[in-house]
């Protein structure tokens, strides 16, 4: 009998063996191209901190797959790894994101800047919905969009994808979107915050509300001033924590539109759930300060291994397909958001 077991046991450890060695062989390709490509994009994005990793990775992902088609296809060799990067990995970049947002700052930053923010997105919202209808956009790509202009950029576009479950093609639309007007407002806000005659904190809280990506706040604040820096990256990674609601707010829709057939606790992510408890541990002290930085550049890089696997996705005929209307619907809101959160911190006395 002991014999019979050893047997069945050295069976069965060969094929644990054979099925991890077949999984390798599958996926690793696309694994190492998508880590390449985003260990490339995050040396660049420093370089180019207006433009930032995520979408520089997204642009990479997207010249590899125009170049190697056919390796990037369903059937090809780099298909399997990268699916799986697109799959897996949202949801661990977004948790180790709330590691850096200690729930006792952005409570206090909260406070302080609650008028500016909230009203900044209840704008943000119902214009969304306006000029989606107006411009008669597609479900999908409006919300994909929508939230990346009004919450968070890259991050916020992940997180929907990970609820709505929308097209590659969608998913990449949208980031190129938010890719254009990261580069518009980083260009833009300085000298007009200077030209308003702006405050530190004031062009801060301006660029955490109406930028929508962290690098390009981040390089905006600093073109402007150390200050406002430091100021408008606290205020948009409160901004950030709006991932929350917004997740539970679009599985609720559709829930009662009847795309969502499953109950809530089941069809929720747990990732929102991780989000928020990584809040908190950090706001308690047990994550080392000293562990912030790293795990800030680890979901930054993960952010853009993710973005670097929807990449090859994103084709010109695609971009022809979908045609100018969910660029022009991400420009108006921007612009909205822009002015919205002017008049906002101007009539609460932030300048």
């Amino acid at each position: 009998m002991s014999c019979f077991r050893i047997v069945v046991y050295r069976q069965g450890n060969r094929a644990v063996m054979v099925r991890n060695m077949t999984w390798l062989r599958r996926n690793l390709p696309g694994i190492l191209l998508a880590a390449a490509v985003a260990g490339a994009a995050t040396g660049a994005g420093r370089v180019f901190p207006m433009v930032g990793a995520p979408i520089i990775a997204l642009f990479g992902g997207a010249v590899i797959g125009a170049l190697r088609r056919r390796s990037v296809m369903d059937t090809g060799m780099f298909a399997p790894g990268l699916a799986l990067i697109r799959q897996r990995l949202l949801g661990i970049a977004i948790v180790l994101l709330g590691l850096g947002l200690p729930v006792g700052s952005v409570l206090t930053v909260g406070r302080q800047t609650a008028t500016v923010l909230v009203g900044t997105l209840i704008v943000g919202a119902v214009a969304a919905l306006v000029v989606g209808r107006m411009l008669a956009l597609d479900r999908d790509s409006a919300t994909l969009v929508a939230v990346g202009t009004t919450i968070c950029g890259a991050s916020a576009i992940a997180a929907a994808t990970a609820v709505i479950k929308p097209d590659k093609e969608r998913v990449a639309y949208a980031l190129g979107t938010i890719f254009v007007f990261n580069i518009v407002a980083v260009l833009m806000y300085p000298p007009l915050g200077r030209l308003l005659g702006l405050s530190q904190e004031a062009f801060g809280l301006w660029a955490g509300t109406a930028i929508n990506d962290t690098s390009s706040v981040l390089a905006a604040g600093v073109i402007f001033g150390s200050a406002a820096a430091h100021f408008a990256v606290i205020v948009k990674l409160v901004r950030s924590l709006m991932i929350v609601p917004m997740c539970l707010g679009l599985h609720l829709t559709r829930r009662s539109s009847g795309s969502a057939k499953t109950p809530l606790l089941q069809s929720f992510p747990l990732f929102v759930v991780l989000f928020l408890a990584a809040s908190v541990i950090s706001g308690l002290g047990i994550v080392p300060r000293s562990w912030t930085a790293p795990l800030g550049q680890l979901s930054a890089w993960l952010v853009a291994a993710v973005l670097a696997a929807i990449g090859p996705s994103l084709t010109w005929r695609q971009l022809r397909t979908a045609g100018a209307r969910p660029l022009l619907f991400g420009g108006t809101l921007a612009v909205i958001l822009a002015v919205s959160s002017l008049a906002l911190l101007t009539a609460t006395g932030w300048r």
